[in-house]
């Protein structure tokens, strides 16, 4: 049976290196909801406390309405997946997903009938008798996830399951795993710094910095209205560059550094106030348009390009200094060369502006599902 995970005010120390401060989160029965951030962040730490690996120095952990806090890791009735697979190199494919049924109160008639129920969840029943060492990584991850599932745990934890995967199968993978954890609709929580893998995979995300959870939300939530500066600039690639902000009669508009400017409709004017600003762009949220179009906007220089096939990313230099990068569906005559002289314009529904203050965004239609959890 699954559960939710209810996390209030959640500390961690390693002596006198706090790690997690003060955190709280709200993780749903049945979804899959992925810890996102860089290295050292705090999230497979804050999975291990969950899982009972880690002590917990402050707050309060549930599933549903147990509090979970001092029962032993073994008795809290979760899988876990690793990074290193930690499925055991003597035993075959079948005993290796065996393996948690005999060690629980399980009915000895019914083993067979449950692991081969997963074996072929997994598409893995045809190796049924292989032994570790003759399986791919991404059958290897695959027992790994089966013998995590075989024993009906309430909470599925996966920490960085895919990052000794090549690229091609990570892309794979990440699909089994999404397909997998929809049809047995067990809580997940997923941890990767990977933005792409967890965008691809996740029902919800929390975006966490030093400790500490930025952002909860959807992909496209997060993607598109990122709470703050830290949040844009890790999801996917983001252009930052300087520019102001100021009060046109009842409109807003953002004077970018040459001072181009453009009125913006999705201001937040409760959170607007003449000032500096951080423009957040991303490179396909800009456009190039040669000099001949007569175009008003950034002027601008092409350094250089690389064609990708559909698309081809142009890094340019802006005429205040600032850098940047373009992404334009790829043109069948020819590519910009090095040294062209061309004019940015911006998608002004899709950019965000952020305080030079303290980097939160100032921009309407924020989803932030933390500022719920938080009351």
């Amino acid at each position: 049976m699954s559960v939710g995970i209810h996390i209030t005010h959640a500390v961690k120390k390693y002596q006198d290196n706090t790690v997690i401060p003060d955190l709280s989160v709200d993780i749903r029965n049945g979804e899959l909801f992925t810890l996102l951030g860089p290295s050292g962040c705090g999230k497979t730490t804050l999975l291990r406390m969950i899982a009972g690996f880690n002590s917990i120095e402050g707050g309060d952990f549930y599933f549903d309405d147990k509090r979970i806090n001092d029962i032993d890791p073994g008795k809290r009735n979760i899988g876990m997946v690793f990074q290193n697979y930690a499925i055991f190199p003597h035993l075959s494919v079948r005993k290796n997903v065996e393996f948690g049924l005999k060690n629980r109160p399980f009915p000895k008639e019914k083993i067979k009938e449950q692991t081969d129920k997963f074996l072929k969840l997994t598409k893995i029943d045809e190796y049924a008798d292989r032994m570790p060492d003759r399986l791919s990584g991404g059958q290897q991850q695959r027992v790994a996830l089966a013998r995590a599932l075989v024993i009906s745990p309430d909470v599925l934890l996966m920490d960085e399951p895919l990052s000794n995967l090549d690229a091609k199968l990570r892309v794979e993978m990440r699909t089994v795993i999404k397909g997998i954890q929809r049809d047995v609709g067990i809580t997940t929580v997923y941890v990767t710094h990977d933005q792409e893998e967890a965008m691809a995979i996740s029902d919800r995300i929390a975006v966490m910095n030093a400790g500490v959870i930025q952002h909860i939300g959807q992909p496209k939530d997060i993607y598109q209205r990122p709470a703050n500066l830290f949040v844009a600039t890790f999801i996917g690639k983001s252009n930052v560059l300087s520019g102001k902000l100021e009060k046109r009669e009842d409109e807003w508009a953002v004077i970018f550094g040459n001072g181009y400017e453009v009125i913006m409709g999705t201001v937040d004017p409760a959170k607007a106030k003449e000032s500096e600003v951080c423009i957040s762009a991303r490179p396909e949220e800009l456009h190039i348009h040669k000099l001949e179009e007569g175009v008003k906007g950034i002027s601008a220089k092409i350094d250089d390009s690389v064609f990708l096939g559909l698309n081809t990313h142009y890094f340019v230099t802006l005429e205040t200094g600032e850098q940047a990068e373009v992404i334009q569906e790829s043109q069948i005559d020819s590519i910009l060369d090095p040294g062209t002289d061309i004019v940015l314009t911006v998608n002004t529904d899709k950019f965000n502006i952020f305080s030079k203050e303290d980097s939160k965004s100032l921009m309407t239609g924020i989803r932030n599902q933390l500022e719920d959890v938080q009351g």
